[in-house]
């Protein structure tokens, strides 16, 4: 966990997510995710994907940072910086949250909630998931 306002920026974000990602345990893929979590106060949270024998019983880098979060009594958020890659390797490409992790983050976020999965690819939480499950 990270205090810091002037941190809160894509570039800066993304390179906590990647750090996280180093974090990842992912013998089953290799498939290593990190996240950046920023909440409404500023605080930075982050999270990596932990895999499991028993594939369902694993968990995404975005919804660890979120539980991580939530546990410490935060409930708004501001954005996340997502980063993936083979174990070990530099990211190539955008690594964008499967389904699940969307609607768990609309849980929380608003439809200003930004998603940072490169400096030029920034997506607001509307737009990732427009039609989303509600009861509000």
């Amino acid at each position: 966990m990270l205090n810091s306002d002037s941190m809160y920026n894509p570039e800066h974000l993304l390179r906590i997510a990647e750090q996280a990602r180093n974090n990842a345990y992912c013998r089953y893929s290799g498939f290593a995710v990190g996240a950046a979590l920023v909440t409404e106060s500023g605080i930075i949270y982050t999270g990596c994907n932990i895999e499991n024998a028993s594939y369902p019983a694993g968990i995404c880098a975005e919804r660890v940072a979120f539980g991580k979060a939530i546990s410490d009594g935060h409930t708004k958020f501001r954005a996340i910086a997502i980063s993936g890659a083979q174990k070990g390797k530099q990211a190539e490409v955008p690594c964008s949250p499967c389904g699940m992790c969307r609607q768990f983050m609309s849980e929380f976020c608003q439809d200003d909630f930004q998603i940072i999965l490169a400096e030029d690819k920034i997506y607001l939480m509307k737009d990732l998931l427009p039609v989303r499950f509600d009861f509000r």
